[in-house]
């Protein structure tokens, strides 16, 4: 029972027990701290300020929210003290563009929302970043200390919903606490395996004192004994609530601890390594992690000179056109390698569970987080050597000790030889011409032979995009952001715009499907009012293609997968960017409309390719479920 319930079932007992619950109430609530510590009553300050003030501290250069009264003091002290706040559409696109600013910026990405429904829209997103193994700071809303489970406005059991997406939640109960309990939030989310932390603010640890006890009523109680008694427990509880509040303390950040591998492990690797005829290493997101620079990691693989297959946000680690970088094939490849390294990549429906890993190869998996590491190893793969640790900085300790040692040319020049193959063949099928509409390989080739040297490329889609991840080359390390293992729509928007902010002076790509744009369209809004002038690539074939494709020919219906070619161009010149409609008597000109969109970029405006596709059957047979 809360202390208020104690008191509450005193006021019917006993005098004894009416004192009995008091002195256990009193301690609950901290009766003996307050001898201790001052309580500033006068004092104009608020809990928001510790937030802005531990923030500013860890190096956060935004927050992302949707308004609400029960987080304003945060957002408040977060602007006085120079954090950008950066309100969305939608409270989800707030915490997907926290998970982006997390995977370029190197920091942990801070969202806050109010209680209740703001809180569960971004549900989603939060699971997404665990998966994704984002390293954020979701802080949310709640009701007042006291009037928690009472049916306070916007009052539901929040941390129930967290606890099994966050690495960490905690409820602040007193202002004092919020100092600590970030410090802690934010070091626990850089820590072995990244991924979101959750903190809950009672709407009564934000606000002055003054603005807290006229809430409370302390000066308007029953006269008499009950009256009295009422009184020194709500006196008691906000004094408590506020007892030591603007005592100086440590912000600055605590230790992060991340897994690493051992001498040994890195012994044995080299062994097995220098011994391989056939090696291909295998990189997911995880490899670039902090605190090693992704450059590092790109010298160390080109020292290794062993084939690559890149993933995740390890897309375009090694550049455009590294002559280790294979692109095409992998399934082949790993049939006929005999040694294979797994650097924080998982085996799970990427790689078929692990089922198309060669069991003759050697398999050397390298993860911060043991769960991951030998995922299936029960069923369908058995690692030679498994090491929990940081896949990056496993990857530069392994070059240096290879130093010296080349992977056999010709196996390279034999999987660069079937790139070539299947790209020509890829090439070739972009200039066929579909039954209506633009060829939506041929508008990805296009513009990836347009877009800029220093561009960031966001996948937000099903068929488009999975078309895209073939087509497309990110130009650099980090500069491909799609939502990972979960699968997610509708981190477009978000994850655009916190790439743009992250890289003001780059173009920003979102490359979306018809139906991946409808959960964050209305974020052209937040570009335009943020001056995020991002360029949005829309594959419009009036349809959820990615579904439809398995659903029509094993079921025999369309239902629910068919859309219209909506007029998305408008839509964002509706919300203060540009749009463009493109369709097939626009084919000639497409290279120049892009460029077109690409200068309304460059003088501020996000610009919309509302681009009207036709179909092919370049993606039969892959993944839809």
């Amino acid at each position: 029972m809360d202390p208020l319930g104690t008191f509450v079932a005193a006021l019917g007992c006993s005098a004894c027990v009416v004192v009995c619950g008091l002195v256990f109430a009193a301690h609950k609530l901290g009766l003996f701290y307050q001898l201790f510590h001052k309580v500033e009553t006068q004092s104009p300050r608020h809990g928001g300020e510790s937030v802005a003030e531990v923030l500013r501290a860890h190096g956060v250069k935004f927050v992302f929210t949707l308004v609400g009264g029960h987080i304003s003091p945060i957002l408040v002290a977060c602007e006085k003290v120079g954090i950008r706040i950066v309100d969305t559409r939608h409270e989800a696109t707030a915490v997907f563009a926290a998970d982006a600013v997390a995977r370029l910026s190197g920091t942990v990405g801070v969202a806050a929302v109010t209680a209740g429904p703001g809180l569960t829209n971004t549900v989603t997103a939060v699971k997404n970043a665990q998966m994704a193994e984002s390293p954020l700071l979701l802080m949310g809303g709640a009701a007042g200390t006291l009037l928690q489970g009472r049916g306070a406005l916007q009052d539901i059991d929040q941390m129930s919903l967290f606890k099994p997406l966050c690495k960490f939640c905690a409820s602040i109960r007193t202002v004092r606490e919020i100092v600590p309990t970030i410090r802690k939030a934010l070091a626990i989310a850089q820590s072995g395996t990244p991924g979101p932390v959750f903190i809950e603010f009672p709407i009564d640890t934000l606000y002055p004192y003054h603005l807290v006890a006229k809430e409370l009523g302390v000066t308007n109680v029953p006269k008499g004994l009950m009256g009295k008694i009422m009184s020194w427990y709500l006196n008691n509880h906000l004094k408590n609530l506020f007892a030591g509040a603007w005592e100086k303390r440590d912000v600055s950040p605590l230790p992060v601890n991340i897994p690493l591998s051992t001498n040994d492990q890195v012994q044995r690797c080299i062994e097995l390594v220098s011994r391989a005829k056939k090696p291909v290493i295998l990189l997911g997101s995880q490899a670039t992690l902090p605190p090693t620079p992704v450059d590092d990691i790109r010298k160390a693989l080109e020292v290794l000179g062993i084939p690559c297959f890149l993933g995740g946000m390890s897309r375009g680690l090694l550049g455009k056109n590294s002559p280790i970088h294979i692109r095409q094939n992998r399934r082949d490849a790993l049939k006929e390698a005999d040694l294979v390294l797994l650097a924080g990549t998982v085996c799970d429906f990427r790689l078929s569970y692990g089922r198309v890993l060669n069991r003759r190869s050697k398999i050397i998996a390298v993860n911060r987080d043991k769960s991951q590491l030998l995922k299936n190893s029960d069923m369908f793969w058995k690692p030679t050597l498994a090491i929990q640790g940081d896949a990056g900085s496993f990857l530069v300790q392994l070059s240096k000790g290879l130093k010296g040692h080349r992977c056999p040319e010709e196996w390279t020049q034999s999987l660069r030889a079937g790139d070539a193959t299947k790209e020509n063949t890829n090439r070739a099928k972009a200039d066929e011409k579909t039954d209506r509409h633009l060829n939506p390989l041929k508008v990805l080739h296009t513009v990836d032979e347009l877009m800029a040297e220093d561009s960031f490329i966001v996948a937000d889609g099903g068929d488009f995009v999975g078309s895209a991840a073939y087509i497309m080359r990110p130009r650099g390390p980090l500069r491909w952001l799609d939502p990972g293992a979960f699968g997610t729509l509708g981190v477009g928007g978000g994850f655009a715009l916190g790439a743009k902010l992250c890289r003001p002076d780059s173009e920003v790509w979102v490359v979306y499907g018809d139906g991946s744009l409808g959960y964050s369209v209305a974020e052209f809004d937040t570009f335009t009012r943020h001056k995020t002038p991002v360029i949005a690539v829309v594959g419009n074939d009036a349809c959820w293609s990615q579904i439809s494709r398995d659903q029509v020919p094993i079921l025999g219906s369309n239902v629910a997968c068919g859309l219209a070619f909506t007029d998305y161009h408008t839509v964002a010149d509706g919300f203060g960017g540009k749009g463009y409609l493109i369709g097939r008597d626009d084919e000639d000109r497409l290279s120049d409309i892009i460029r077109q969109a690409q200068t309304e970029a460059r003088e501020g405006k996000a610009t919309l390719l509302n681009v009207l596709i036709g179909k092919t059957n370049f993606r039969e047979g892959s993944i839809s479920v």
